[in-house]
């Protein structure tokens, strides 16, 4: 009966860790970003649309990382009449590439 019990803890701790483990872009996307790019992406007057924009759509996810890490401001800003600055983002790299895989894909939809 303690092998069996054993053998079924394991086996949904090894079921689960999987969903757990893995980074949602979406809600990432939804915490982080859309008060000031929008729901959807569509930008607003604090940020500039991600959904269409060829910076993300064809652009290196190395260069999206750094700007998720490092932000804009001043002369960096890419969108000067737009009043905020991108402040720099803190989260682990699983976090970024999935932000960055949703901004790239299912957000484009």
């Amino acid at each position: 009966m303690k092998t069996i019990s054993l053998f079924v803890i394991i086996s949904c701790l090894f079921i689960f860790s999987g969903s757990t483990l893995a980074a949602d872009g979406g809600k990432i996307f939804t915490e982080k970003c859309s008060m000031c790019h929008g729901p959807k992406g569509a930008g607003t007057p604090m940020g500039p649309a991600i959904k269409g924009n060829e910076y993300v759509t064809k652009g290196n996810a190395d260069d999206i990382r750094k700007v998720i890490l490092e932000g804009r401001t001043g002369s960096y800003k890419k969108y000067p009449k737009i009043s905020i600055d991108m402040p720099k983002m803190q989260m682990p790299d699983a976090d970024i590439s999935a932000l960055i895989s949703f901004m790239q894909g299912d957000l484009q939809k």
